[in-house]
C-alpha cells in the first residue's frame, strides 16, 4: 500500500552538488516524517537527514551544513538537495518512511523505518 521511489542518482565531481527525490504513495501514520539513509560497500547504513511532521529537520554530522532535506507535500515528496559533495558521500542512497517513533534519539536510526524506496546510487570522483 505504502510505495516510495526514488529519482536516479548520479555521478558527479568532488566539490559538485545533486538533488534525489522521493514519491511516497499510500498511507502512513506520519507522511511528513521521512528519511535519507545511504550506505557504502563494506559499511552500515548511515542515517543522513531526516524531517518530520514539523519540518524539523536531523542531519549526520557528516553531511551538516552540506545536504538540505525537505519536503513538498502536494506532491509527496522528498527532497535531499546535496552539496559540496566528497568522495566519501559516494554510496547507495535510499528513502525511507514510516518512523515507529519519533523522537530525535531515533529518527536516524534505520531499524526505526517501516517503508523503503529502491536504491539510488550517488558517486562523487575525486
Amino acid at each position: 500500500q505504502v510505495q516510495l521511489v526514488a529519482s536516479a542518482g548520479g555521478s558527479v565531481q568532488s566539490g559538485g552538488s545533486l538533488r534525489l527525490s522521493c514519491v511516497a504513495s499510500g498511507v502512513t501514520s506520519c507522511t511528513r516524517c521521512m528519511a535519507w539513509f545511504r550506505q557504502a560497500p563494506g559499511k552500515e547504513r548511515e542515517g543522513v537527514a531526516a524531517i518530520d511532521s514539523d519540518g524539523t529537520t536531523s542531519y549526520a554530522d557528516s553531511v551538516k551544513g552540506r545536504f538540505t532535506i525537505s519536503q513538498e507535500s502536494a506532491k509527496n515528496t522528498l527532497y535531499l538537495q546535496m552539496s559540496s559533495l566528497k568522495p566519501e558521500d559516494t554510496a547507495m542512497y535510499y528513502c525511507a518512511a514510516g518512523p515507529y517513533i519519533v523522537r530525535q534519539w531515533a529518527i536516524l536510526r534505520s531499524d526505526n523505518y517501516r517503508y523503503w524506496g529502491q536504491g539510488t546510487q550517488v558517486t562523487v570522483s575525486s
